[in-house]
């Protein structure tokens, strides 16, 4: 499943994934448990493949830093996303060098590293996916 239709909404733990659309918003779908919950407009909802970290440089896209702590893992988990605050730093320095320290918190790394190992376990493991079919699309309407 490509990352486009995993979604994080405020205020609820774990991960969803998109269901359906209804009028007023759409049916979201927990990875940690299956369970369905009508989501509206109301409702703080990011994408994961549009979500992106700030490197000194430019935004690397979430994809990528997930596929990055995928390759050093060799598809395994990460590190607990409970680990200290010098250890998560360390670990992302070794995924993303470049990442700023300053625009990239402590949460925002813990958050990374949360969503990867639940990724991880439940199966959804491809995150290049969705930069795939991005580049399939492009090349048939050229």
């Amino acid at each position: 499943m490509a990352l486009d239709k995993i979604l994080a909404i405020s205020g609820k733990p774990g991960l969803y994934e998109l269901a359906a659309q209804t009028r007023g918003g759409f049916i979201a779908k927990s990875i940690l448990d299956g369970k369905k919950i009508a989501v509206n407009m109301r409702h703080n909802v990011s994408i994961l493949s549009e979500i992106a970290i700030y490197t000194y440089t430019e935004e690397v896209p979430l994809g990528q830093v997930l596929e990055n702590i995928k390759q050093k893992e060799d598809g395994g988990e990460a590190i607990s996303h409970k680990a200290s605050k010098a250890q998560l730093e360390d670990y992302f320095a070794e995924i993303l060098p470049d990442y700023d320290v300053d625009r990239v918190y402590t949460s925002d790394i813990k958050k990374i590293i949360q969503w990867y190992n639940l990724l991880t376990k439940n199966g959804l493991n491809d995150f290049s996916k969705s930069e795939e079919a991005e580049t399939e699309t492009s090349g048939e309407e050229e």
